[in-house]
Parts: C-alpha cells; sequence; structure tokens
C-alpha cells in the first residue's frame, strides 16, 4: 500500500476535512483518499469528445495571443 505525507496545507484545512469526514461518517484519512481518487480518476476530453460535442453547448474559448504587430506594408 503507497504513503503520502502532505505538509504546509493552508490553514483550516485539516478542520475543514474533518467536518467534511463527519458528514460522511468516515474518518479523516478516508474522506483524503476519497477526494484524491475523485479528483485523479477524472479524464480529460479528448478532441475527439469536443468535436463531437452538442453545439449548443456553452464553451468559452479564447486563443492565446502570439504577440505578433501588423506592419505597414511598404509600397
Amino acid at each position: 500500500m503507497e504513503q503520502i505525507l502532505i505538509r504546509n496545507l493552508p490553514e483550516g484545512t485539516k478542520a475543514i476535512l474533518r467536518k467534511r469526514a463527519a458528514e460522511h461518517d468516515s474518518s479523516i484519512e478516508a474522506e483524503a483518499r476519497a477526494i484524491l481518487a475523485a479528483g485523479l480518476s477524472v479524464d480529460k476530453p479528448t478532441l475527439v469528445d469536443l468535436i463531437s460535442m452538442n453545439a449548443d453547448a456553452d464553451v468559452d474559448f479564447e486563443p492565446q495571443r502570439l504577440g505578433l504587430q501588423a506592419r505597414t506594408p511598404e509600397l
């Protein structure tokens, strides 16, 4: 079984994790494992998934600017 030790968590993280574990009637360790498993099991959409999406889906896409400037042509 693998183990991990996480240091320097933001203030209040352990208290929030303890509260969430109590809400799910589980231990802090079991809750942390569930959160990690849920976060790591999310598959990123492939190009095929994106192309086959519903055309009405609300997708924001802002291409990264290349920083190129237009030049005035010399005639």
